[in-house]
């Protein structure tokens, strides 16, 4: 560019009346070559700090996209804990009176340094109960209350460990009293086991197993409930199980009598329009205040109360039911339907826990009958009276887990000493001479020669 400018200049020399014009000229290109040394100057710069810009941009997070950084490496430890369970899944086998539930495993510390020292190695079983609906949502005395149930100190001084696996045994029986591992829509019970090691002049390696625990109820007989519905001589008779279960399905025989009221010249009768069934949770549970919050609900020792209710079964039957009017004793309408719990309902099993919260489930039956009249003469021309009925009853019964092929752990251990029965009585290998009268000897002749041949 500067050449170019010198040939022009020397080409076309200025004359006196272009003086003023081409000093104009001559300075508008000064400023032209100004601003491209300018731009050469801020492009050099500009590779210069290349790597250091795009390191203060790395540094600051801008240029760098997200989730596209080198991952952080943790440093490795050197030990580790685990925790492997020997024993079947625990279920409490009856009610609360149950014989509990055994459980066992082992504590696997895996060292994989040369060597390992700790200084302590314990672990400890928990009961959790979180509270969804607490007195105060912000404060964690609140919503968790945690029970120690047992606890294990592996060692009481510091000990070295090879590298390796050493394993740690542990076991405890459950009290049959617990509530079972409960998720609810206001409050959750869980069990876990949290092992806590601590390695000298290092961190403290901690463990969280979670533990479900489960109950499950002997199938019991079909139980036979009757209802009456005054002024009506309407009865109905059910039929249904009292402990159903999650999965599966479940009879109910439903009868109903007395719809059939004669005279004498005519006759009013019942029929069933609809019947609906439904299956109802009904979970109540208490939030106990901390001592900070104790004020909001009247003093230490007190809660607040929350109940829900929610439908986990239902159908809707239009048909399907046999009517007799000619049955004695009024006429009875009979039908058998079968009734289950929603799939993906995630149904809550009956609990009674002494932290306040109580699970209970009913079947309620709703059934709409219809009264008409008809004349002895010509029963089967019945004409609608246009009354109606709407027959509502319920019915507790018991949500619980199958026990399937399992046993408590009572039965299925080997007998005590104390139940083992006395041993029928030995005999004597020490010979003794006869003490008594003298025994008889039968003449030669009487005994039997034998011949012992070749």
């Amino acid at each position: 560019m500067p050449s170019r400018i010198l040939s022009f200049r020397r080409s076309h020399l200025p004359s006196p009346r272009d003086h003023k014009s081409q000093a104009d000229h001559t300075e508008s290109l000064a400023d032209i070559i100004d601003t491209g040394d300018q731009r050469r100057h801020t492009a050099a710069m500009d590779i210069f700090h290349f790597g250091s810009k795009d390191k203060r941009q790395g540094t600051s997070g801008h240029s760098t996209p997200k989730g596209k950084g080198s991952p952080s490496i943790a440093p490795a430890k050197a030990a580790r804990l685990e925790i492997e369970m020997e024993s079947p899944p625990c279920v409490f086998y009856g009610g609360s009176n149950s014989s509990g539930a055994l459980f066992s495993g082992q504590l696997r510390l895996i060292v994989t340094e040369p060597e390992g020292r700790l200084t302590s190695i314990n672990m400890e079983c928990k009961g959790i109960t979180v509270t969804k609906k607490p007195v105060s949502k912000d404060c964690p005395d609140c919503i968790n209350r945690i029970s120690v149930l047992k606890s294990w100190n592996f060692i009481t001084e510091p000990t070295t460990y090879s590298r390796g696996t050493h394993h740690l045994p542990f076991s405890y029986l459950l009290p049959g009293h617990l509530p079972a591992t409960t998720h609810s829509p206001l409050a959750n019970i869980d069990y876990s086991l949290e092992a806590k090691a601590v390695i000298a002049f290092a961190d403290t390696i901690t463990l969280h197993h979670p533990l479900r625990v489960q109950r499950a109820l002997q199938p019991s007989p079909d139980k036979q409930s009757v209802r009456i519905f005054p002024p009506t001589n309407l009865t109905i008779n059910v039929i249904h199980a009292p402990i159903i279960h999650p999965i599966g399905s479940f009879l109910v025989q439903f009868r109903m009598n007395g719809v059939v009221n004669k005279e004498r010249d005519a006759q009013t009768r019942w029929r069933i329009r609809k019947l609906d069934w439904r299956i109802d949770e009904h979970t109540r549970n208490i939030s106990p205040a901390c001592i900070k919050h104790a004020h909001k609900v009247g003093g230490e020792g007190k809660g607040q109360q929350h109940e829900d209710i929610r439908i986990i079964g239902s159908d809707a039957i239009k048909k399907g039911w046999k009517t007799d009017f000619d049955v004695v004793g009024g006429g009875q309408i009979e039908m058998e339907f079968p009734a289950q719990i929603r799939p993906g309902c995630n149904p809550v099993c009956d609990v009674d826990s002494p932290t306040g919260l109580v699970t209970t489930h009913s079947l309620i039956i709703e059934v709409i009958v219809a009264e008409e009249h008809a004349k002895n003469v010509s029963v089967r021309h019945a004409v609608p009276t246009g009354a109606a009925r709407v027959l509502r009853t319920q019915f507790k019964v018991m949500l619980t887990e199958r026990g399937g092929l399992g046993v408590s752990w009572d039965e299925e251990i080997p007998p005590m000493y104390e139940d083992v029965p006395f041993s029928p009585p030995g005999y004597k290998t020490m010979m003794t001479d006869y003490v008594g009268e003298e025994l008889p000897v039968p003449p030669e002749e009487d005994l039997e020669h034998m011949e012992i041949r070749d």
